[in-house]
């Protein structure tokens, strides 16, 4: 199907006139040449590429090139992709890796200038991207947009280095992303006013309906842990033109059953209308970002999918620039890694390192997780004591939870958090969003430095220690991807999955839950290398409670 030309013949699915009809599709050079309406005998369905319009990569725990191959085969032909987890670690250099490994495959990555490398100041990261390599990012040609400005009360009041970064894409016209949950009232008005068109953070329908009516769009997000879809999809009916889909952090297994098309399924089951819900994967992300990506239109590049019916979207084939890149069975290009870059300087911890000292009826900040969310509360409970000492309480699952700078030799920060369900051993990974640094949670310190120091020693990874024996997959590429093949990546992290679950956990997705304890910009309570978080203040709080 390489052929200069070539005819495609089914149900031709025109998301831009909202119609089906039985027809034959010529492709002429990789474009769409022609578009007839004839009666034919197939009963497939020809319609345009599937678009996420907010994905890290590097969440997937897969190079760019690896997650194209597990994406193809759910008809995703194009991501508009912040790369901002690998630059909070190597700075320009991970950018550059990301675009280079991009390249070697079809899928049409479209990056961003991450707009908050560190996210925030109140940790340390690997890196700091300022506004004026910012300005040199949105020069070039690979750099679509900005990408997701977390420091919201930077754009309110007024930052200087945030606004540079702001006025340098409004200068040259290119979209600006948003990240602002629960942001409301005068506080969304300054921060939408300020050029920001975006957000994937919303968690409900009056959340997202004000951000809407002042002008935003809003991507709504189905990921591993943040699964928003359920509770926002009554938009896409109210705001067809207003809504975009995305998976924002999708961890292998997930990636390997499904991607937008996944999304898509789900949506049918709603009874929501169909061109309303593949105008948010296919046009609304198309012309908020200017991607070039086909529509299936005459003349636009021949950016498409064939799948067996519009209930299920099983993909039959993928096409990219009018090359078959998925027959049906597997990917059909070939992809050889771009050479790997990793930041990893700090030494082995101890058990004392993470000894805290508490009196008899102290009460202590607890975090508590929220399964599906990236939010979360804070809990005040009554420490459990030992020799003095604030020790993991199982029992009423209230865990240990470990924050590790690694790129640099310091004291780790220790709080506690609900809802892990842990009864034994303890996790860990490189994965924290956004400076990724070490965290790890678990019901004994002796697990708890016992699988840290060997993700140290790994140089990246996720993994779990249970009375001493360890289970590892390790990332060394930035200490956030595999090097290996995506399927191999998955069946491992799945063993992994399982073996939480056989020690207690009953979240979704505990290692991704885990990785955004460490969000500092996502309210309430959040602990970084610093310290405890308050994220509606924005401001450290320590872990005990005052009387």
């Amino acid at each position: 199907m390489n052929a200069k030309e070539y005819v495609l013949s089914g149900n031709v699915v025109d998301v831009v006139q909202q119609r089906v009809f039985k027809g034959v599709v010529t492709i002429r050079d990789g474009c769409i040449a022609s578009i007839e309406e004839r009666d034919v005998a197939t009963d497939a369905y020809i319609l345009p590429g599937l678009v996420n319009a907010h994905v890290h990569i590097e969440s997937s725990m897969l190079t760019p090139g690896e997650f194209a191959k597990m994406a193809v085969p759910h008809g995703t032909v194009a991501t508009v992709s912040d790369p901002h987890e690998i630059a909070n670690i190597c700075g320009l250099d991970g950018i550059e890796y990301m675009i280079r490994d991009a390249e070697k495959v079809p899928l049409k990555f479209h990056f961003g200038a991450p707009s908050c490398v560190p996210a925030t100041g109140f940790e340390r990261a690997g890196s700091d991207i300022s506004a004026r390599e910012v300005e040199s990012l949105l020069a070039r040609k690979e750099i679509l947009y900005l990408s997701e400005m977390m420091n919201f009360p930077g754009v309110i009041f007024k930052d200087k280095e945030v606004h540079l970064k702001l006025e340098a894409a409004k200068k040259i016209g290119k979209p600006i992303d948003g990240h602002a949950p629960g942001l409301s009232g005068d506080e969304l008005k300054l921060y939408v006013e300020a050029g920001i068109s975006t957000d994937h953070e919303c968690t409900t329908i009056e959340e997202a309906t004000d951000k809407i009516l002042l002008g935003m769009k809003i991507q709504i997000r189905e990921g591993s842990a943040a699964k928003n879809f359920e509770k926002l999809h009554p938009l896409i009916e109210s705001f067809p033109d207003a809504v975009m889909l995305c998976t924002d952090d999708t961890h292998p297994d997930d990636l390997e059953k499904g991607h937008v098309n996944h999304i898509l399924r789900d949506g049918v089951k709603k009874g929501l209308n169909i061109f309303k819900l593949l105008r948010a994967a296919t046009l609304n992300p198309i012309e908020h970002y200017g991607l070039n990506v086909g529509l299936l239109q005459e003349g636009d590049p021949a950016d498409l999918i064939i799948v067996d019916n519009l209930e299920e979207f099983n993909v039959l084939s993928t096409l990219i620039d009018g090359h078959l890149v998925y027959d049906g069975s597997s990917p059909t290009f070939v992809y050889t890694a771009e050479e790997g870059i990793n930041n990893f300087n700090c030494k082995a911890v101890k058990e004392k390192d993470i000894v805290v000292g508490v009196k008899e009826g102290d009460f202590i900040r607890v975090i508590e997780a929220i399964d599906g969310e990236l939010i979360t509360n804070e809990l005040h409970v009554p420490a459990k004591v030992k020799d003095g000492e604030a020790v993991s309480d199982p029992d009423n699952d209230v865990l240990k939870i470990v924050v590790i700078n690694r790129y640099e030799q310091a004291q780790p920060t220790v709080g506690f958090i609900k809802n892990f369900g842990l009864k034994s051993g303890a996790i860990a990974g490189s994965i924290a969003h956004d400076s990724h640094n070490i965290i790890a949670v678990g019901t004994s310190d002796e697990d708890i430095v016992n699988v840290v120091n060997e993700i140290i020693r790994k140089k990246g990874g996720i993994g779990i220690s249970e009375e001493g024996s360890l289970k590892i997959l390790p990332l060394p590429v930035g200490g956030i991807m595999s090097n290996l093949e995506g399927t191999e990546v998955s069946k491992r992290y799945k063993e992994l999955n399982n073996k939480v679950v056989e020690m207690g956990s009953k979240l979704k997705a505990p290692f991704m839950t885990l990785s955004f304890m460490a969000l500092l910009v996502i309210p309430s309570l959040k602990i970084g290398d610093r310290g405890l978080f308050n994220g509606e203040l924005f401001e450290f709080t320590d872990l005990i409670v005052k009387k």
